[in-house]
């Protein structure tokens, strides 16, 4: 009330309308600087006052909301590219050049020669077996380097068991080709010259010479109708490009923009093989079906192994961090035993129910983790699929048990992802961004696979991916050490018609990779690649058997 009739009383004493205006103006301002005075923050407000929002001030924040966000200034792409050199310098060591002008020059399985060292008439379980191979070309001049890609197993048909076996290339046109004796019976030996050192270097040379060996073609949505358009990891073309760019991590991919249709229209994507190869006729002679996979211990007979009352020495339970060695693991019966840890067989619906009770499960890869969710969907009947609506088999697919709290989830890997089948990008990630997401405690898992899609690209692709989901661990341990995260390898995949782009040999420096990436991480590993060849499959997607010991080896790591 003495407010309004000290304003009253002043009014009075200025009649005009102009007057009433200037003094309103300065009642506000003597108002405004009152309570200003007033507050406790009154020289923060003065603060910003003097530096009012900027349109570089929005820009950063509207930048930061998008994966198109500039990377901060803590990020350094330099080491990144620097790591990702000095892995492709270390293989290209691993692979050094074998030109050659005549196929008769480069090594044969017939005329190769494979020496017992220490033959017996028996041997005890648990023993090592050690064969000599001295490789030869077609004329059966010895070679005087290495380099071929061999592959060693042995086997018992009637116990339905098989192992690899460990090769140690010494460079000079001999191999040391170690086998573990797991079980007792008659076994027999085997090594498959897959690919000789020429093969493997000009598979290596082709491999890391251009990246449009597979055709993309997304899927632009225009109103009603879709638009076709072409995609690739790179695109060579004057046309107008969208660019998907993680700036972060640096992942990037590209469509010829349609006309008249925004970049962010892109709603699916699918494939197919282009007709290019960076091979030359001679080299293609090299990968004819009957030229792959060749026997070199024809002749072996084989041996007898006994027990001897040799105990194993695996009383170790599986834990995560553990050390794989070469051979990982055997099958007997179809079933895999781990060679370094204690397994207990979850093979009953109770004992698996017990062990996924509130486990939130994240399944990251490929196909061959899709295969994880068709297994335990008919073999845990509590686990109810999803319906997570969207197209095809790569769309999410997610499996739950509301009554045990239990979540198990797979989403494909972001780009390269290859297959003639339509799929969405719209629900697409990087895998580094999936892990960024998870919060993680003590009852979360995550699985990670991928490779059989980078195949065909150049390696450097491959190595960017892991190494970013390697930085995305390691965050992830910083917020939530006890979450744990396991790293399945990939699987062979037989003799394909087109080994130039999936050949196993890709697979096997992919794994190298991935281990080397790895080695310090607190994450359990589940040897596919040993596994498939200990099961001689030869599908892309390993029977059920092999998904089965896959996922109760993946139980034995979590519970």
């Amino acid at each position: 009330m003495m407010e309004e009739l000290f304003i009253h009383r002043i009014l009075a004493l200025f009649p005009k309308a102009i007057a009433h205006k200037l003094l309103l103006l300065l009642m506000f301002v003597l108002v405004f600087w009152i309570i200003y005075f007033s507050t406790k923050d009154h020289t923060k407000l003065l603060f910003s006052l003097r530096n009012p929002i900027s349109l570089n001030h929005w820009n950063a924040f509207r930048k930061s909301f998008y994966l198109e966000a500039p990377p901060d200034s803590e990020i350094s792409p330099t080491e990144t590219e620097l790591r990702i050199k000095g892995i492709v310098e270390k293989l290209d060591q691993l692979i050094p050049p074998r030109p050659f002008s005549d196929v008769a020059s480069t090594t044969s399985a017939t005329h190769s020669r494979a020496t017992l060292l220490s033959p017996q008439d028996t041997y005890c379980m648990g023993d090592q077996l050690d064969v000599l191979l001295e490789v030869r070309d077609h004329s059966g001049h010895r070679k005087e380097y290495g380099g071929d890609f061999l592959r060693a197993r042995m086997s018992s048909p009637a116990l339905k068991a098989g192992a690899s076996g460990k090769v140690t290339d010494f460079n000079n046109g001999t191999y040391l080709v170690s086998f573990t004796l797991f079980w007792e019976g008659r076994v027999s030996l085997s090594v498959l010259l897959i690919h000789p050192s020429e093969g493997v270097s000009a598979l290596w040379r082709a491999r890391n010479q251009g990246y449009d060996r597979v055709i993309f073609t997304g899927r632009f949505a225009n109103g009603t109708s879709q638009v076709l358009s072409k995609c690739g990891l790179t695109l060579h073309s004057s046309a107008e490009l969208c660019e998907y760019l993680d700036y972060r991590d640096q992942e990037a991919f590209y469509c010829v923009r349609p006309p008249h249709i925004p970049c962010e229209a892109l709603t699916h994507m699918t494939t197919r093989n282009a007709n290019i190869s960076y091979l030359t006729q001679e080299e293609w002679i090299l990968f004819h079906r009957s030229n792959m996979g060749l026997e070199i211990m024809k002749n072996f007979t084989s041996i007898k192994v006994l027990p001897c009352n040799k105990s194993e020495n695996t009383e170790t339970k599986c834990q995560l961090g553990m050390k794989t060695p070469s051979p990982s693991g055997y099958t007997v019966k179809r079933r895999w035993i781990s060679a370094f840890c204690k397994q207990i067989e979850l093979s009953e619906t109770k004992s698996i129910n017990d062990c996924l009770k509130r486990k939130l499960i994240y399944l990251m890869g490929d196909s061959t983790l899709r295969q994880w969710i068709y297994y335990l969907q008919k073999v845990v009947k509590t686990l109810k699929c999803f319906d997570h609506h969207g197209v095809g088999i790569f769309k999410t697919h997610v499996l739950l048990d509301a009554k045990r709290h239990t979540l198990i989830r797979w989403k494909k890997h972001g780009h390269p992802f290859i297959t003639k089948n339509l799929f969405s990008v719209k629900d697409e990630n990087y895998i580094p961004r999936e892990i960024d997401q998870v919060a993680g405690d003590n009852d979360t898992a995550i699985v990670i696979t991928l490779g059989q899609h980078f195949r065909p690209s150049p390696i450097k692709i491959f190595i960017r991916r892991v190494i970013n989901i390697q930085k995305a661990i390691e965050r992830l341990f910083l917020r939530s050490p006890e979450t744990k995260v396991i790293l399945k390898t990939e699987n062979t995949r037989g003799m394909p018609q087109d080994a130039e782009m999936f050949s196993d040999f890709h697979d096997y420096i992919q794994n190298l990779v991935m281990r080397d990436i790895f080695v310090d991480l607190n994450v359990g590993i589940i040897d596919a690649w040993d596994m498939t060849i200990a099961y001689k499959t030869d599908n892309a997607h390993p029977p059920d058997y092999v998904i089965g010991n896959q996922i109760n080896m993946f139980l034995n790591y979590i519970c």
